[in-house]
């Protein structure tokens, strides 16, 4: 006989969700037991090597432990986080992982068992009772699936889609009308086995990276035919000369007959080596390119101690599984669609979720584009971007708490890019913070069904968002407002007004604000007011200051241009070394942007903030004006 443990919460799955949920749920007080397939903790962030996340960058979104991750980042990654330009924030994997590690190391009541996958779901009733392990069983009051595809949905027999829903379904504007050659070569958006490469230096031979034993060059002569081979290569820039190699212009990812990842454990493993040979194809064409200073990296991910150790630093390259961007996803109370993502007409969020009662759902936000990936053929999506701190970024959103919940089966949440959504808005519900927030709800939920013994669609909402919102360790925001920031002394109360008034939030999304003279320097004068404010330029007037540390701002002088809405430049004048170089100036804080909005053209302008070189932008935190 097997063991048996038991367990408040069961997370199967050691993904983005899964983690997340799991150390959710036992700082709230869970016995809790993370069963993960991986060495590595994180998913995406980390074991599939997407260290360049997207979404939910802007300072009034990083809450919740998505904040609380990136601010163990910045202290942890020499140098910052400012390398890349598909990403305000790329760091070396490693880092990501040790930060997780540790957050599960630091609470006695989490077990983390690696290295395990579900063999079988046990029932008592409708109720989801516990999971058949290799070696184990975990009985547990509450489980929830964070696999990377949705495995345990289908262990289980819980409905759950694979696929395309066509227009008549949901009515999504997106959304095909009857199936057509793209739909019928991609029934899901391609992943991506992500390979780690480095630049060596100038005048450095890197290993040469021997051919897969299907090696198809030809497919990658476009890859970076629309940038400079500098440009390519500086969308995914880690420190320390690494390079994040995730490129989907002719690149790794990788889609061909990608139904055969959930026919059957032999077809997965037919998909997954065939991925894992194209992206070493990839690898093997840009350094064959564009010369050999650039090879693999070495002794980035684990490599299992069976794997043949002729191939182990070849294999250590490479992500420990491919980066999934799309799952099983649950047929749960509500789904979320394409409507549920698109801006308000006139406004620059999308409504909050509310359910037939009148309840406001909101459990989580994302703020990324709607983007899908297939390595042939595209489809039009409707425009969810704005302009906002002299860049693009996406419109905000919300996932309902219903979405976590199987339509009739108890004792189950999920938690990763399985929620009940359609094909069509998972293309922006499957971002990197915002499946973290995901997994910090599911891992709250849980918890508090397991403290008061009710089952997760018993749960009052408005208890989880109350919980998130007073987390004592990283509490989470659930109503996305531009000009919020968790630091604000009114953050709970327009959290909580808008909560229990969804028909007073503004489509502009921001809150009014209150602006105190004692903000560390004193230099703003106290302004209250009804609805949000623009500031003006005053001489001298001091911006949003904050606090410098070792790895962030350093001050910068130069003449202000603006090009356009929401587009602005900063030719510089100090530090000398840089005279003369022209920067995009871009900000993800609100005072900032406000402040950065109403600026003269052609005037001097002080910023305190970060240079990224790979993108050419000056990263504003806090800025001076005189006239």
């Amino acid at each position: 006989m097997f063991p048996v443990l038991k367990a408040d919460v069961l997370v199967v799955g050691g993904g983005t969700g899964g983690t997340s949920a799991a150390v959710q749920a036992a700082r709230r007080g869970a016995k809790t037991i993370l069963v993960s397939e991986f060495p590595w903790l994180g998913g995406m962030l980390t074991s599939a090597g997407v260290c360049a996340p997207d979404g939910n960058e802007l300072a009034a979104f990083q809450t919740g432990l998505w904040g609380a991750f990136l601010r163990e980042l910045q202290q942890r990654q020499p140098g910052g986080l400012d390398w890349g330009w598909v990403s305000f924030f790329t760091y070396d994997p490693r880092i990501g992982a040790e930060i997780f590690a540790d957050w599960v190391k630091c609470l006695p009541n989490l077990q983390w068992i690696s290295g395990q996958t579900a063999q079988d779901v046990i029932f008592e009733d409708n109720r989801i009772s516990g999971v058949r392990f290799a070696d184990f069983t975990v009985s547990a009051k509450i489980t929830l699936d964070a696999t990377e595809l949705g495995d345990l949905l289908a262990l289980a027999d819980v409905g759950h889609c694979w696929g395309w829903e066509f227009q008549a379904e949901w009515g999504e504007p997106s959304a095909p009308i009857a199936s057509n050659d793209l739909t019928e070569r991609y029934s899901v958006q391609a992943p991506t086995w992500v390979a780690i490469m480095q630049d060596f230096g100038e005048g450095a031979v890197a290993p040469e990276i021997p051919a897969p034993p299907v090696d198809n060059p030809d497919r990658f002569f476009d890859a970076w035919k629309d940038y400079t081979p500098e440009q390519f290569l500086n969308y995914g820039r880690l420190p320390g000369g690494l390079l994040m190699i995730n490129w989907p212009i002719c690149g790794n990812d990788y889609g061909e007959k990608v139904d055969r990842l959930i026919e059957s454990q032999a077809s997965r493993q037919q998909f997954l080596q065939e991925s894992l040979w194209h992206s070493q194809s990839f690898a093997r064409f840009i350094q064959t390119q564009l010369g050999p200073r650039y090879g693999l990296a070495e002794n980035i991910f684990p490599i299992s101690k069976t794997e043949n150790q002729s191939n182990s630093s070849l294999l250590s390259a490479f992500a420990l599984h491919p980066y999934y961007r799309e799952s099983r996803r649950l047929r749960g109370i509500s789904t979320v669609k394409e409507q549920d993502i698109l801006p308000v007409v006139g406004g620059r969020v999308a409504k909050l979720p509310i359910d037939s009662e009148g309840i406001c759902e909101t459990i989580a936000i994302g703020n990324y584009a709607n983007d899908h990936h297939y390595t042939s053929g595209d489809i039009p999506l409707q425009p969810k971007s704005i302009r906002w701190g002299g860049r693009w970024t996406g419109t905000p959103f919300t996932i309902p708490y219903s979405a976590l919940i199987p339509a009739s089966t108890d004792g189950l949440l999920v938690c990763e890019k399985n929620i009940s959504v359609s094909h069509i808005a998972n293309g922006a519900t499957r971002l990197q913070p915002l499946v973290m927030n995901i997994g910090q709800a599911a891992g709250m939920a849980a918890a508090l069904c397991a403290e008061v013994g009710c089952q997760p669609r018993d749960l009052a909402v408005r208890v989880l968002q109350e919980a998130l919102l007073q987390d004592s360790e990283a509490r989470a925001a659930v109503v996305p407002l531009f000009n919020l920031t968790r630091e604000r002394s009114d953050w709970l109360h327009w959290q909580r007004y808008y909560l229990d008034r969804p028909q007073a939030y503004p489509a502009s999304g921001e809150c009014p604000v209150s602006v105190k003279s004692d903000r560390e320097t004193g230099f703003l004068n106290e302004i209250s007011v009804l609805e949000p404010i623009t500031l003006k330029v005053e001489p001298g007037l001091y911006v949003n200051p904050r606090s410098k540390t070792a790895n962030t701002e350093s001050q910068f002088s130069g003449i202000f241009r603006r090009l356009g809405a929401q587009d602005w430049t900063l030719t510089l004048t100090s530090p000398p070394s840089l005279a003369d170089r022209t920067w995009q100036l871009v900000t993800l804080d609100w005072e900032t942007d406000r402040f950065l909005q109403s600026c003269e053209t052609e005037k001097p302008l002080t910023v305190w903030g970060r240079l990224n070189f790979a993108g050419a932008w000056l990263l504003a935190g806090a800025v001076t004006s005189k006239r």
